[in-house]
Order: C-alpha cells, then structure tokens, then sequence
C-alpha cells in the first residue's frame, strides 16, 4: 500500500441572482457563488484535491467550462464523478479536510449535513472528514465579501501508479 497527499485551492466571486450552494447544501443568502457549474467552492477545492493525490490532473481537465453539459453541474455529481475515478486508479480515501474562507454567513448551522454529504459522496465516516470556516479579518477580496475561497487537502491509500 502507498499513501498519497493531495491538496486543493478554489475561489469564486460572489454575485446576486445565484443560490449559494457549498458543500452540496444550498444555504440561504443574498449572494451566490458564479462559476459554470452550481460554483460550489468547498467541493471544488476537494475535488483538485482528491485529483491531486491520485495524480489525475485538474477540475478543469476533468469538466472544462468550455463544456456546456456541465454548466449548472451539481458539485455533488461531479465529486461523485471524480470519486469513482480515483477509486478506478486504485485508491481509496482515508480522510479529508476542508476549509472555508468567507466573512458571512455562518456555516456552523450546516456543518454536520455538509461533512455527512461528503462522508457518503467519498464512502469515509462522518469522522473522517473534517470541515472548518474562518474569516479574512476583512482583509482582501473574501475579506471584503466579494467573494468566498476554500482548501481542501486529502489522504489516500491505495496500489495506484
């Protein structure tokens, strides 16, 4: 058995007229996250992540925005899609370890939905996946509202490449 680290980064502009949908909950909010799929910024930055360990590329190799079958593309879905990729690679994830970087709105109230989501999605334990928020302290763009940003770093196992 071999272990692989993967780590992701993804970031997307708030914007009116757009669900907010992370981590596959859709939370109630003035502003959504624009992109070409639902934008989902935390799945997003896991899956790069998951991509990244088991060496497969990028999101963007996988479902270029140029692809209009997946423009409005649930991140659930797609991280469903890339689970089963790295799963054909021969590994397994061990655990995973998200970050959230926003000023508003809260995520404590959706935590427990949310790393139940992606607990099923990777087929981990709930105690598998960790999921934090914290703020810019008003500092950049995510600080300023303008946007929402997330890390992601996995551990797989497995006998792949």
């Amino acid at each position: 058995m071999s272990y692989r680290i993967g780590q992701g980064y993804d970031v997307h502009r708030l914007v009116p007229g757009r669900p907010l949908v992370l981590g596959g909950e859709t939370i109630p909010f003035e502003l959504g996250l624009e992109g070409h799929s639902d934008a989902d910024v935390l799945l997003h930055a896991l899956g790069d992540a998951l991509l990244g360990a088991a060496g497969l590329g990028d999101l963007g190799a996988h479902f270029p925005p140029s692809e209009e079958r997946w423009r409005g593309a649930s991140s659930v879905k797609l991280l469903e899609i890339l689970h089963q990729r790295v799963r054909a690679a021969g590994f397994r994830v061990v655990n995973a370890d998200l970050t959230l970087l926003a000023e508003a709105p809260r995520l404590a109230p959706y935590r427990d939905a949310i790393r139940a989501r992606i607990a099923r999605v990777l087929a981990v334990d709930v105690a598998a996946v960790g999921l934090k928020a914290t703020t810019h302290e008003g500092l950049g763009a995510v600080g300023r509202g303008e946007g929402m940003a997330a890390l992601a770093v996995v551990l797989l196992e497995g006998d792949g490449p």
